[in-house]
C-alpha cells in the first residue's frame, strides 16, 4: 500500500509539473494571438473609416509583438512554434493592416491615383513579408544581437500609424501623391541591408539595470499622454532616421560623465 500511494503521489506532481510546462510554453503565444487579434481589428475598423482607431490597434500589436519575445525568454518557451506563429501575426498586424489602412485613407474609388496605392500598398506587404522570411531564414551566430539588417517590420508600422494618427485628414485630398513616400520608404528600408538597433536586450528580463529603458519609456509615455501626436512622430520618425543620426551623434556621447553612464545602461 505504502508503494502504490507513492506511485500515485508522484504521478499526480508529474501531471502538475507537466501542466505547468505546458502553460509556460503557450503563455508567449497568447501574447501573439493578441497582437494579430489587434491587426486584424485594425483592418476592419479601418474599413470603417476609424483611421485613428486602426493606428491605436496596431499600437497595441507592437506592444504585444515586445511582450511575447520578453515573456518567451523569461518561461524559458522560445520555440520554432513560437517562431513562426510571431511571423505570421507580425505580417497580419504590420504588413496587411498599415498596407490596408494607408489604401482606405488614400483611395476614393473613383480617380486614377488608386492605381499606385494599390501598388504601393501592394509593395509594402510584399516587402514586409521578405522581412520576415528572411529574419527567420537568416541564422548567423557571429552576427551582432545588438542590430537588426533592415528596418524590423513593427518600426515601420509605426511610421504608418505616427503619420496617419498626425496627418489623417491631409492624406484624404486630391493633392496627396507624398503619402505614397510614407508607404513606399520604410517599405524599402525593410529589405535593405540598412542596420537598425534592436531593442530586445533592454526588455530582457535578463538585462541589469535597466535605468535608460526606464526613463525612455517614462518621457515616451508621458509624451503620448501629454502631446501624442508630436510624441507619436517624434519616436516613429527618429527610429526610421536613426542609422543616419546616431553616427553623427555618437562622438556626443563623450561629454556625457561615465557615472550617468553607467546608471543609464
Amino acid at each position: 500500500m505504502p508503494g502504490r500511494r507513492t506511485n500515485t503521489v508522484e504521478f499526480v506532481r508529474g501531471s502538475v509539473r507537466g501542466g505547468r510546462r505546458r502553460a509556460r510554453s503557450w503563455l508567449p503565444s497568447m501574447f501573439t494571438l493578441a497582437n494579430m487579434m489587434c491587426g486584424f481589428g485594425a483592418i476592419l475598423v479601418a474599413f470603417r473609416g476609424e483611421y485613428r482607431l486602426a493606428c491605436a490597434l496596431i499600437a497595441l500589436s507592437v506592444v504585444f509583438d515586445i511582450a511575447d519575445g520578453a515573456v518567451a525568454r523569461l518561461v524559458g518557451a522560445v520555440s520554432p512554434f513560437g517562431l513562426q506563429f510571431d511571423s505570421l501575426a507580425d505580417l497580419v498586424s504590420f504588413g496587411l493592416a498599415p498596407a490596408l489602412l494607408v489604401f482606405a485613407l488614400f483611395s476614393d474609388g473613383r480617380d486614377s491615383l488608386d492605381a499606385l496605392g494599390w501598388i504601393a500598398c501592394f509593395i509594402w506587404v510584399a516587402c514586409a513579408a521578405i522581412r520576415l522570411a528572411r529574419f527567420n531564414t537568416t541564422i548567423d551566430p557571429t552576427a551582432d544581437k545588438r542590430y537588426f539588417t533592415g528596418l524590423p517590420s513593427p518600426g515601420a508600422a509605426g511610421v504608418v500609424l505616427a503619420s496617419v494618427f498626425a496627418f489623417a485628414d491631409l492624406m484624404e485630398g486630391r493633392d496627396r501623391l507624398w503619402v505614397l513616400l510614407v508607404v513606399l520608404l520604410p517599405a524599402l528600408l525593410m529589405i535593405s541591408n540598412v542596420r537598425y538597433r534592436s531593442f530586445r536586450s533592454l526588455v530582457s528580463p535578463k538585462s541589469g539595470r535597466p535605468y535608460g529603458l526606464a526613463l525612455t519609456v517614462l518621457v515616451v509615455v508621458v509624451g503620448l499622454v501629454v502631446v501624442p501626436t508630436v510624441a507619436c512622430c517624434v519616436v516613429a520618425y527618429s527610429y526610421l532616421l536613426s542609422p543616419l543620426f546616431i553616427p553623427l551623434l555618437s562622438p556626443l556621447t563623450r561629454l556625457v560623465p561615465a557615472r550617468v553612464k553607467e546608471l543609464l545602461s
